[in-house]
């Protein structure tokens, strides 16, 4: 009869919140990471990966829940985290541009040596001795890497591919029992991907477990026991590459589609009704408008009706009479004189209607009474 034994757990963050002011940026996060595993962190930008790691890391003090790992829960100081066994690269890469490859390694070193400052000062036989076994330790993560050949080489000339690597060395170099990976992959060509995806795995091959972040999904799929999606600092979803990549919260979070439970449904909800009531004064108005609307199209005087032009003419002569005076009872003929332009063209005719005194002293539509009293002489 085989027995077969749980896994131990690595890392257990449990209930961890991160909170700046008025933002969350991670709310109520569990995972558990177990020895000789690699799992995956996926998630929109800005969905709070980075800052999760930075609370399992200790560069962040989380507002609640705690980082536990091998079952002690670690204090928020990051060289402690380290010293606990935690190790982890950065999105940006941080590396001593001014310091050879080697010594770079070297620096990972620290936290496993136990000289001091008066060692390091005298230069005793233990430090000569705890030295070489450094530098020893270094070169072989040198050649675990392929970047042995390039131990004297400062770090800032070396290719970017190559500076991702020593990143990964240089965290290795502190005897890590989990390794953190923040988007080892950024700005790698394929080629340089694949190579990224071999070395994880020759990682997990010596014992230690992964962590990645990543948003590449072919190489964090191929790649993870399991994967977790995080949305708006929640985790959505968690399972194997499979079950992640086909659940339909996660196509619908990174294409920007909403569903139903999303993280942030309560706050937007909260708005939507805040809008509703700051909008529904407004709609009082709404009568006052489509009565505004129809006044001009009841106006039989309008321009966009040229086709009975002389009906409204009528009635207002009507309504007129009764109050014009006997000066304005003339035909209407004369008083539409020709424009000035008119009458250089086409000269009045020579026999024009008499007129009387009243209308001679009258001025025309010009305002001008000197062609009237002319064409009466």
């Amino acid at each position: 009869m085989t027995t077969t034994t749980a896994p131990s757990p690595v890392l257990e963050a449990t209930g961890v919140t991160m909170r700046f002011g008025g933002l969350t940026a991670v709310r109520n996060v569990d995972l558990t990471v177990n020895a000789g595993e690699i799992v995956g962190l996926i998630g929109p930008n800005g969905a709070g990966k980075t800052t999760f790691f930075n609370c399992l890391t200790g560069l962040y003090v989380p507002t609640e829940g705690k980082v536990a790992y091998k079952g002690t829960v670690l204090p928020p100081k990051p060289h402690l985290v380290t010293s606990a066994g935690i190790a982890r690269t950065f999105q940006n890469i941080r590396l001593f541009a001014n310091m050879t490859v080697l010594e770079n390694v070297l620096v990972g070193r620290h936290t496993r040596t136990k000289e001091g400052l008066w060692s390091a000062l005298l230069r005793g036989p233990g430090f000569r001795k705890a030295e070489a076994a450094s530098r020893e330790r270094a070169m072989e993560l040198l050649e675990f890497i392929g970047l042995e050949h390039k131990a004297d080489h400062l770090s800032r000339n070396l290719p970017y591919g190559e500076q991702r690597k020593l990143e990964i060395a240089r965290a290795m170099a502190s005897e890590p029992g989990l390794l953190l990976l923040d988007e080892p992959t950024a700005g790698m060509n394929p080629q340089e991907t694949r190579a990224t995806e071999d070395l994880v795995f020759a990682i997990r091959d010596r014992g230690i477990a992964v962590l990645v972040i990543e948003h590449d999904m072919r190489f964090i799929f191929n790649l993870s026991d399991r994967v977790a999606c995080l949305v708006q600092g929640e985790k959505l979803v968690e399972g194997t590459s499979e079950v992640v990549q086909g659940d339909e919260r996660v196509i619908a979070a990174y294409l920007g589609t909403p569903f139903e439970g999303a993280p942030g449904d309560e706050e937007l909800a909260e708005v939507e009704a805040a809008e509703a009531a700051g909008t529904a004064p407004a709609t009082t108005t709404t009568p006052v408008t489509e009565a505004a609307d129809t006044t001009p199209a009841a106006d039989p005087t309008s321009p966009t009706e040229p086709t009975e032009p002389t009906e409204p003419t009528e009635a207002t002569a009507e309504t007129e009479t009764p109050a014009t005076t006997e000066a304005t009872k003339t035909p209407a003929t004369p008083a539409a004189a020709p424009t000035d332009d008119t009458a250089d063209e086409a000269p009045p005719a020579p026999e024009a209607p008499a007129v009387t005194p009243a209308d001679a002293d009258e001025p025309d539509a010009h305002g001008s009474t000197t062609s009237k009293e002319g064409n009466a002489q």
